[in-house]
């Protein structure tokens, strides 16, 4: 795919980019959005003010530079890569602009060290990789199209119901416009809204939280403190809104057990708003007899969501047991446990053989704890899944 000559170049900009890579990307985006303010949409600007884009993006470049020679070492970020622009409907068109910006901010970031034939160089790799993500992405644009239900680009749906899950949680079930059928998702995955907001247009991604088959989709929205989107919807997307949502995408999927290991629990450790994707792989999941231990932990019974629905799956399937952890409960709730997420709770909690599958997802401090927990405890690596927003660095640093 590359040069040896571009291989060598690239390579060569690895140690510039463990200690720029940030500083590169930080000046990427300020410059493309001030160039071409039409991408913004498509950024959370939660992860912009945060830092997390740029750290995200720096990890991302850092990781292809260093494995530019062996690319297939980047095969388990690549389809989530994919999966996300799919999500948000990045398109041909985008990537020369990203290009531009990218070669530009390398240039003056790194001054006279990124010569000519560096940024010659990045050029190429760039292109080829560019040319391999636009092929894979369309080939997710015309599956979801030629599905039963499926379409192509944004579809209209309109808000049906409105349910509050908890005092900051609101679920909103949404009907295609068109009466049609809906396109079948696998549960873990999520939907982009398409937003007008104060004459802007915004992006944004929610959890699918019910089980696939519905006439519905359903999202679940927890509604932060100063978020422009979370906070529209809860005041503003009430019955009858008419929203547009671009179809189904996400890797982050409950997967089937391996045929020798039907009998494989099936444990889900949530923290807060972690616990929408979880709720879609429980609902899919309960009916299925698969052994399934649902751990949840929030502040106190009243940002606790779906605990009455989480119940009556486990007083309905036998297969099923529920865990809450309360970290600071107020005097009527009734947690199981009080405090936190800890090693020693989930040891209590999984199989002695620790032979499970082992999906988690929360707050990033949560998730570092528990994927350690887990991990320490003995589950197997390639049995544990999340789903992470920044370089996997900082997961792994608890």
């Amino acid at each position: 795919m590359f040069t040896d000559r571009t291989i060598s170049l690239v390579k060569a900009t690895v140690p510039l980019l463990q200690t720029q890579g940030e500083a590169i990307t930080a000046h990427f985006y300020r410059l493309m959005f001030t160039n071409h303010p039409e991408v913004k949409a498509f950024f959370n600007e939660a992860h912009q003010a945060s830092g997390t884009q740029a750290r995200a993006l720096a990890g991302a470049v850092l990781a292809f530079a260093a494995h530019i020679d062996r690319l297939e070492a980047l095969s388990g970020a690549l389809p989530r890569i994919i999966q996300k622009h799919a999500a948000l409907g990045v398109l041909p068109e985008h990537y020369p602009i990203v290009g531009r910006c990218l070669l530009q901010s390398i240039r003056e970031v790194l001054g006279e060290v990124a010569t000519d034939e560096i940024i010659a160089a990045w050029g190429e790799a760039y292109q080829a990789l560019a040319g391999m993500l636009i092929a894979a992405e369309e080939e997710v644009y015309r599956a979801n199209e030629q599905q039963p239900g499926g379409w192509r680009g944004v579809r209209r749906f309109r808000v049906a119901r409105r349910e509050a899950e908890s005092e900051l949680i609101l679920s909103l079930y949404l009907e295609p416009e068109d009466g049609g059928p809906l396109l079948a998702f696998t549960p873990g995955q999520y939907l982009t809204l398409v937003l007008a907001i104060d004459g802007e247009t915004v992006r944004r991604n929610y959890s699918l939280s019910d089980a696939p088959g519905k006439p519905w989709y359903r999202i679940s929205v927890k509604q932060e403190q100063g978020g422009r989107v979370s906070n529209w919807l809860h005041a503003q997307a009430v019955v009858g809104t008419v929203i547009e949502v671009l179809p189904p995408c996400g890797d982050f999927v409950l997967k089937p057990a391996p045929a020798q290991a039907q009998g494989r629990p099936l444990v889900l450790v949530t923290g807060g708003v972690g616990i929408t994707p979880a709720m879609s792989m429980l609902e899919a999941a309960a009916p299925t007899g698969r052994p399934i231990r649902f751990i949840h932990a929030a502040r106190h019974g009243g940002v606790h969501a779906f605990r009455e629905r989480v119940d009556a799956l486990a007083a309905a399937h036998a297969n099923v047991e529920a865990l809450y952890v309360y970290d600071t409960p107020r005097d009527a709730d009734r947690p199981h446990a009080t405090g936190f997420v800890t090693k020693e709770l989930l040891a209590q909690a999984l199989p002695a053989d620790r032979d499970v599958d082992f999906y988690f997802l929360g707050p990033k401090p949560f998730m570092q704890a528990v994927y350690a927990n887990g991990l320490t405890l003995g589950v197997p690596a390639q049995q544990i899944h999340y789903e992470f927003f920044g370089p996997l660095e900082e997961l792994r640093a608890a």
